[in-house]
């Protein structure tokens, strides 16, 4: 470290206190370069200095498709907030929304394009000239010797316009090899939602006009599809909008958020929430509260089903059963919903399917507070058909191994990280010749990439949006650029535009870049009705829908009429299975997308590292979550590390005592456990999907991740758990009161007992 006097460092004290001083010592002492703050020389277009600018566009942390608002300065985002005009947001926004800031001036983006050296070691910087011929030419060679259909292009879920190109360019190469992989994706409510009402597409649950919500396993607060505008809803509901008070029940293994924020809160055993479903139909049906032509059908198919019978299977007593269900018959509008764990199981879409065959039940199928089906989106209802299942992604990794694949594009998704070990998909792709990624940072995925093409961010890029699931009515979004871009980047539209141009389809790709591209898509939306008729012109119609950051149409879904043929004789949720022996593995494995990280594709944001898990105020790490009775048997505590097993590998992390979480279920939360992904995410806690068993969900060949045996091994070693919170006890202040399902008073001296695997009801004062 060089030398410093004392009037040096007067003065560095009077400028800033001992935080300045100490920080200069620091990088002198790390030698870290010069760094100057210097003006604009060119102003980015609308710069006032000192006035604040406001862009609408669309957020892309997740699929939800909520619109924001974006505050610059100077060309710069300072700020990201909810678009009071978008029917989805409202104005709302959730942490991952504002968090969007950190993914543009991440200092782990990259800055430019890349390719490995001929030793395949190092990547070293290149221009985009050279990494777009390089990639041109070897898709060309491929093409003309009739292996198009050796390129593969993975990418993260996309919808709109930009999903639209992706499908022409690998029409023109002649290649059926576009996936889109997503691990949240929920595949299995698409498939009892299409054999239930013959529909593609997702549907809105009208949570906000709802006086009685029972949700099995969704997370609707906090990770379940779209988040943000359920939570609107659920403030609403709370608000009696319709002059009554809207409850909630939550029916799940591990109390969620939502389960947090219920009125009541009951705990089934993994895997059997479909059968309660059932059991709440059945007594509906016995009882009257369904009175349909096809009653007689319903009746028979539910015997099996009755209260008594189910309440061995679940844990649930029959009284707890047979309350919910009358209370779903009394209320004037009554919503069922189930995801999460629920719907990825081995029986995850029979599940779904029984879940949602409470809403025809109940007749709230169309009507304000139920079940809404949604119109075909403008574009891109297709997509949802491209999302890989576990299988998909099984037959893509032996495609590879046995040669099959000699281009592997990559585009936003992360594969490697979030598929279990079991996939040996890392494996798959190093057989690959040439991988290309276009992402943004380098993750565990893209880190095996021999050539990167960095895209630029959303906050950076054109593009459009038709959240799906929608609002009840078509709405579609303009995504635009809120500032100028802040490295050598390019839009990925732009990147396949240029692409394909160089490959010798310009005649199928004319335009100069996505934004020409979009614009002449959002003609054709421009003359859908009467748009034309009532605007001034097309430039006037885009203007407004990028100033407005939203468009929409009045059209509704389509009516509900009946059940298809055979549905009702087909229902039935068959118990859950689960790999490995219960004398091996005593326990089952309860991975869940954490609220803050979701599946680890957040977890380069340190916003969100810091961000405390609200139900245990842990900050910066994994853990893992026991009952205080399995504590207990296991002479485990609070900080004990211990390694969790399944028949397909283990992770370590400290525990959690966790009075919510019943006595056979062990939980952790998904997100963590990076081993390449930016200074924040890497070496920090462990991934529990790598430790999955690949068993399948029987309809739809996807991962059933609720599905794992585990067995708790104590290491001997303690860690001291980083977290905001004090203890989880009222220690006798009667914050709440809590109420046994046999009606008892479980109140804070009952010790933990009351949430103990006990179904419990919460009743707040």
């Amino acid at each position: 470290m060089s030398g410093i006097d004392r009037r040096d460092f007067l003065k560095l004290a009077g400028a800033g206190g001992a935080g300045a001083s100490a920080g200069f010592m620091m990088r002198e002492s790390t030698k870290h370069p010069v760094e100057h703050l210097v003006p604009y020389t060119s102003s980015p277009e609308e710069f006032s200095p000192g006035i604040a600018t406001w862009y609408n566009t669309v957020c892309s942390m997740c699929s939800s498709g909520c619109g924001i608002s974006v505050r610059t300065r100077e060309g710069r985002a300072k700020k990201i907030e909810g678009n009071p005009s978008h029917p989805v947001s409202q104005g709302r926004l959730c942490a991952h929304g504002q968090a969007g800031l950190q993914v543009l001036y991440n200092p782990d983006r990259l800055t430019g394009p890349m390719a490995r050296t001929a030793d395949n070691a190092d990547l070293l910087p290149i221009t985009w000239e050279e990494g777009i011929s390089q990639l041109a030419t070897r898709l060309s060679a491929l093409q003309a010797s009739g292996q198009g259909d050796s390129v593969c292009f993975l990418s993260e879920g996309v919808d709109g316009h930009l999903a639209a190109l992706y499908e022409r360019f690998m029409a023109q190469l002649g290649s059926n090899r576009l996936v889109h992989y997503d691990f949240t994706h929920p595949r299995t409510l698409y498939s009892a939602i299409e054999r239930l009402f013959g529909q593609s597409q997702l549907p809105y649950y009208d949570i906000g006009n709802a006086d009685y919500v029972v949700s099995f396993g969704a997370d609707y607060l906090s990770t379940w599809i779209s988040p943000v505008h359920h939570s609107f809803g659920f403030g609403s509901s709370r608000k009696g909008v319709n002059g009554v008070r809207g409850r909630f029940v939550q029916i799940e293994p591990r109390m969620s958020v939502s389960g947090a924020s219920a009125d009541d809160w009951f705990a089934a055993n993994p895997g059997t929430e479909g059968m309660v479903a059932l059991a709440i139909a059945n007594h509906i049906v016995n009882e009257g509260g369904y009175q349909g032509d096809d009653r007689d059908a319903w009746a028979t198919a539910l015997v099996p089903y009755s209260p008594d019978l189910m309440s061995q299977e679940t844990g649930l007593s029959s009284e707890v059963i047979v309350g919910i269900a009358e209370s779903f018959m009394s209320s004037q509008h009554s919503l069922a919903i189930g995801g999460g764990s629920a719907g990825n199981n081995t029986n995850g879409v029979d599940t779904l399917v029984a879940v949602n065959a409470l809403n025809y039940l109940i007749g709230n199928l169309g009507n304000e507070g139920g079940l809404v089906l949604n119109p075909e989106p403008v574009l891109g209802s297709g997509a949802g058909a491209l999302q890989a299942t576990y299988t998909d992604m099984v037959e893509l990794a032996e495609a590879a191994r046995d040669g099959s694949i000699q281009v592997l594009i990559l585009s936003g998704t992360n594969p490697v990280f979030n598929l279990p070990d079991a996939a040996e998909f890392r494996e798959a792709i190093a057989q690959i010749p040439l991988v290309v990624s276009l992402s943004s940072f380098i993750d565990e995925t893209s880190s095996l990439a021999s050539l990167v093409l960095p895209s630029h961010t959303y906050l950076e890029s054109w593009g459009d949006s038709f959240p799906e699931p929608g609002v009840g009515f078509t709405i579609g979004a303009i995504s635009q650029p809120v500032v100028s871009p802040l490295f050598n980047t390019r839009a990925k539209g732009d990147i396949i535009i240029n692409l394909a141009q160089e490959i010798g389809l310009s005649a199928e790709f004319p335009w100069s870049g996505m934004e020409e591209y979009l614009k002449e898509g959002w003609q054709e939306i421009y003359a859908r009705g009467d748009i034309a008729n009532g605007a001034e012109g097309f430039e006037s119609f885009w203007n407004d829908v990028v100033r407005a950051g939203v468009w929409g149409e009045t059209t509704r879904g389509p009516a509900p009429v009946g059940l298809p043929e055979g549905v009702i004789e087909s229902i039935s949720v068959a118990p859950p299975e689960f790999s490995g022996s219960s004398d091996n593995y005593p326990f089952i494995f309860h991975p869940y997308l954490s609220d803050t990280l979701e599946d680890g594709g957040a977890a380069n944001l340190p916003w969100l590292q810091e961000l405390p898990d609200p139900l245990t105020s842990i900050v910066y790490g994994s853990w893992v979550e026991l009952n205080p009775l399995t504590a207990n048997e296991l002479n485990l505590e609070e900080g004990d590390i211990v390694e969790v097993e399944s028949p397909h590998g283990r992770v370590t992390a400290p525990v959690f005592v966790y009075p919510a979480i019943m006595p056979n279920v062990i939980g952790m939360p998904i997100g963590q456990g990076h081993t390449d992904y930016g200074r924040y995410a890497s070496g920090r806690g462990s991934n529990p999907i790598q430790i999955l068993s690949p068993q399948l969900e029987t309809e739809t060949g996807g991962l059933a991740w609720a599905a794992t045996r585990v067995a708790i091994n104590p290491t001997g070693r303690r860690v001291e758990i980083v977290k905001t919170g004090g203890v989880s006890r009222e220690l006798g202040r009667e914050i709440i009161q809590k109420v046994g399902a046999d009606g008892a008073d479980h109140s804070d001296g009952a010790d933990h007992a009351a949430l103990s695997g006990i179904p419990v009801k919460v009743v707040r004062s």
